[in-house]
């Protein structure tokens, strides 16, 4: 089981300045909820497709949609008025299903150009332009995190069942566009961190077609995920750049 410790911003330098890009979805509103809680009271940040009309957020909301770079560069204008430099950013958006249109595959006869176009712009296209507008707002004189939700099915050693061809293809082309990330972002900003973050099976809307053979155990709430993921980011040091976590502090294979 994993621990948590007292702060999941204790290895920060502070204070503390966190994006959440995807806030309204399970995982990204959970890492809202539990970085608000922390200790460390970091300034936070949050980013979804709508604005939120909640006027009792403790942090700043503004809207960024994933599939438009205009308002992407928005996002990152907004975030560097507001806060200028930033200890870590978290992408929690994915895609698995959406509508009749988009449907985990079993069999490559499900193959669809739409479906594969429509998750690899989601999963993969769109946190590379995240990481091309935030990554320059990292700060250079301490730790600082930019993570991607990724997924263990986006692991190519760790395949052996099959299916699911676009929503592994997104997580696999995803991971090595963390890895490349990683190693440019070194040049500039050799304290900062790239890494994946492979969340587990979260009770939100994105697996809860899937959840009929997860062990109880083994299905976690949007907050005991976040809280875990946080967690592992704690302890990350410069040398673990480029690789892809799970929420146990277990390295992924690519």
């Amino acid at each position: 089981m994993f621990e948590v410790s007292d702060s999941v911003l204790s290895s920060f330098a502070h204070p503390c300045n966190v994006a959440v890009i995807g806030a309204s979805g399970g995982i990204g509103n959970a890492f809202l909820q539990v970085l608000s809680d922390d200790s460390a009271e970091p300034k936070l940040i949050a980013f979804s497709r709508i604005t939120s009309p909640n006027k009792k957020l403790e942090w700043l909301n503004s809207e960024l949609q994933l599939e438009n770079e205009t308002s992407i560069i928005e996002a990152a204008n907004f975030a560097k008025k507001s806060l200028g430099t930033l200890s870590a950013v978290y992408v929690t958006t994915g895609l698995l299903h959406e509508s009749d249109y988009v449907r985990p595959e079993k069999s490559w006869r499900s193959l669809d150009a739409y479906a594969l176009e429509r998750v690899l712009r989601v999963n993969t296209v769109g946190p590379s332009l995240v990481a091309k507008h935030f990554l320059p707002l990292l700060k250079k004189d301490s730790k600082s995190v930019f993570a991607c939700l990724s997924a263990r099915v986006g692991s190519i050693e760790d395949n052996r069942l099959g299916g699911w061809y676009a929503y592994r293809a997104s997580k696999a082309a995803l991971n090595m566009i963390l890895k490349t990330l990683s190693i440019e972002l070194a040049r500039s900003h050799p304290k900062a961190i790239c890494v994946g973050l492979h969340p587990g099976t979260v009770d939100t809307a994105l697996s809860r077609p899937f959840q009929g053979n997860v062990k109880p155990d083994k299905l976690f709430t949007p907050e005991k995920s976040a809280s875990a993921m946080l967690s592992v980011v704690n302890r990350l040091r410069q040398a673990d750049t480029g690789k892809c976590f799970a929420w146990n502090g277990e390295v992924i294979p690519y």
